[in-house]
């Protein structure tokens, strides 16, 4: 028996898993949308994807005004779909997580956040893991805000990014 098709919203916002180098300034950049790419190395019959390319740029540089902007596409997306994905900057995915946390009390749907430390593009990157991850997830997880990289679901909130280890882990974790 086959498994019913999923509808996955995939919001995009740019950050690392999306970055490009521009060989003419030695920089990685968020200028292109890498994402399309790395879907389409993926098998995803079970999956209807809505993209949604909301922004694209270093969550270093995000503000209240890009933390609105995806509140209100997080909350149009849930409406008619099965899960919520956010692609983001692992800067900053906390703090969009816990706005997400406190925008919503009752949800519908898993709403997960995802990035990578490394960009998709060099060698050893953990994009594609992440991704992965973060769609199989999407079939799995309950209602709630999710953070999904690295072999882990954390539920917000309580989230923290822990730069030593270049993960993400519960607040109180050592």
């Amino acid at each position: 028996m086959s498994s019913p098709t999923r509808r996955i919203a995939l919001i995009t916002t740019g950050g690392t898993i999306e970055k490009t180098y521009d060989e003419a300034e030695g920089h990685l950049r968020n200028e292109a949308n890498i994402l399309d790419v790395m879907l389409n190395k993926l098998e995803l019959p079970a999956m209807e994807i809505e993209r949604i390319s909301l922004m694209n740029k270093d969550s270093l540089e995000m503000t209240a005004e890009d933390h609105k902007q995806i509140v209100s596409a997080v909350e149009s997306a849930m409406g008619n779909s099965d899960a919520v994905l956010v692609v983001h900057g692992t800067d900053r995915l906390v703090e969009t997580g816990e706005h997400l946390h406190a925008a919503f009390k009752e949800l519908s749907c898993p709403v997960i956040l995802t990035g990578a430390m490394r960009p998709y593009e060099l060698r050893r990157t953990d994009a594609m893991q992440n991704l992965t991850e973060a769609l199989l997830a999407s079939h799995l997880l309950d209602p709630g805000i999710w953070c999904v990289m690295h072999n882990r679901a954390l539920r917000f909130p309580g989230i923290r990014k822990d730069r030593q280890r270049m993960t993400f882990v519960e607040e109180f974790a050592d």
